[in-house]
């Protein structure tokens, strides 16, 4: 993985029909400008009910967008990311209809996690109530077979996302195949989506078990044995997060989302800092991506405090819709469909109150914090959010996933806070200090001092936290130092 700044992006919202499109970006408009794109899931069907995160058939690239020679042929612009989704298929899948026909006598009805896998005598009150849930109500749906019987199958998600038995023969090939897919087309880094729910056993939460890091250490062994390196999506409690690390090759920071916007609304850097001098170093850093803003990931856990208190949480949290103009207040929570328990949906540009200033700000933190720094299309373009888009679906996430046309998505590169941001995003890229070692400063709270310092290069983030303002101080190629004010 190069240390440079990644394009997270769905293929046909960021002003692209297909593939083929989203190569000419990379080879114009944005050539040069990334270190590799996180395509958001290109297989069929891209529309499903969870945006492309349901797949009918993983190993299939939706027609519409292209196939997989295309793809390949991307992978020689800039490094490919691709999802593989390791929890649940679609019920619309081949498999899962073979299974309802055929119930017992199916070749895949053990691909499939049913109730009576994980409690084959039977859940006591605590066993459900104990299980981890990222979205209201129990993990079940009844499915009815041809026959006529019925049978209780895990859908930690959604009705339409049926959970895959990750241990079973018939899970492995199918994990195994799309790797091996993958390989062919040139991926060369993996997303495991919702590894964390992928391994239930009676008398757990059924959450990052002892034998959920079993399962990922031994998927992530097959990838690198395919020249792919593995990224693992958990939203948990930070210790949990820095627990996690140790074990992968990457984690998301998803704290520093919530704690950028701490820093901002607050004026003050203590929370962050305090962070940045534990955070993972083997993580992709993020402000936004296609899901919410994570709360669950700064708060506290029972006993385990967190790092940012419950008060000063909620403050953040109703800044948010105040700056949206209560726009976000409609996205989440019960106001909208198909959303997770613990998270805050709007684009992070409207989350700063549409402030070019602080947006800049928050980019520069990132930019500076340790880690890969992944920028979300919407992020990249300073999208604002789509009412029209959540008021057509009612998913709340969708008032973050706007579809730009072609000439949309060239008139937002021109706008005078995306000139900027690509121009932090060039320094980021380019510059040799952030291959070496970090050092924070905390003497004033209402002040920000972030270095990175690499032999004789370096590069000094300094901001007024009352004003918004800040300067990048770095050494030039030869050693003298520079100073670039926003």
């Amino acid at each position: 993985m190069n240390n440079k700044i990644q394009l997270i992006t769905y293929v046909d919202r960021f002003g692209c029909e297909n593939l083929n499109d989203l190569n000419s970006l990379f080879k114009k408009e944005l050539k040069g400008l990334f270190g590799g794109v996180h395509i958001l899931p290109f297989f069929n069907p891209i529309d499903g009910e969870d945006a492309g995160f349901d797949p009918v058939d993983h190993q299939l690239i939706d027609p519409r967008l292209g196939e997989w020679d295309d793809l390949l042929e991307l992978g020689k612009s800039v490094e490919v990311m691709a999802d593989l989704i390791v929890n649940h298929i679609s019920s619309k899948s081949m498999q899962f209809q073979d299974f309802l026909q055929k119930g017992q006598q199916s070749e895949y009805v053990n691909l499939f996690l049913s109730f009576d896998h994980v409690f084959p005598a039977g859940a006591t009150e605590a066993d459900l109530l104990g299980i981890y849930r990222p979205r209201p109500g129990f993990p079940f749906t009844t499915f009815k077979f041809l026959d006529g019987s019925s049978r209780l199958i895990w859908t930690t998600f959604t009705g339409s996302q049926v959970d895959i038995n990750v241990h079973s023969k018939e899970g492995i090939k199918y994990l195994n195949g799309i790797l091996s897919t993958f390989q062919r087309a040139g991926i060369k880094q993996i997303r495991l989506d919702a590894a964390g729910y992928a391994v239930k056993k009676q008398g757990t939460s059924c959450f990052m078990i002892p034998e959920t890091f079993e399962f990922i250490n031994e998927l992530t062994e097959v990838a690198h044995g395919k020249n792919m390196e593995v990224l693992v999506e958990i939203h948990s409690h930070h210790q949990t997060q820095i627990e996690i690390a140790a074990k992968v090759d990457y984690v998301y920071d998803f704290a520093l989302p919530v704690l950028v916007l701490d820093t901002i609304f607050h004026q003050d850097a203590s929370n962050l800092l305090s962070w940045l001098s534990i955070s993972p170093r083997n993580a992709f850093t993020v402000l936004d991506t296609h899901d919410g803003i994570g709360i669950i990931d700064v708060a506290a856990e029972g006993e385990k405090p967190g790092l940012i208190n419950s008060d000063r949480l909620s403050d953040i949290v109703e800044q948010i819709h105040i700056n949206t103009g209560g726009k976000s207040k409609k996205a989440t929570g019960a106001a909208a469909s198909n959303l997770d328990l613990y998270q805050v949906n709007t684009t992070y540009y409207n989350a700063l109150g549409a402030d070019d200033q602080k947006y800049l700000l928050a980019r520069a933190i990132q930019f500076f914090a340790p880690g890969i720094p992944q920028v979300y299309y919407m992020g990249l373009l300073a999208g604002s959010n789509d009412m029209e888009l959540l008021a057509k679906t009612n998913v709340g996430r969708d008032i973050n996933r706007h579809y730009y046309s072609a000439q949309e998505l060239l008139d937002a590169l021109q706008k005078p806070v995306v000139i900027k941001l690509v121009e932090l995003i060039k320094f980021r890229n380019s510059h040799p200090a952030f291959n070496g070692e970090i050092y924070l400063q905390n003497a004033d709270p209402k002040k920000l001092n972030i270095t990175w310092s690499n032999v004789n290069s370096y590069a000094t983030l300094e901001a007024d936290l009352k004003t918004g303002h800040f300067s990048i101080t770095f050494s030039d190629a030869l050693h003298q130092a520079v100073e670039k004010r926003f």
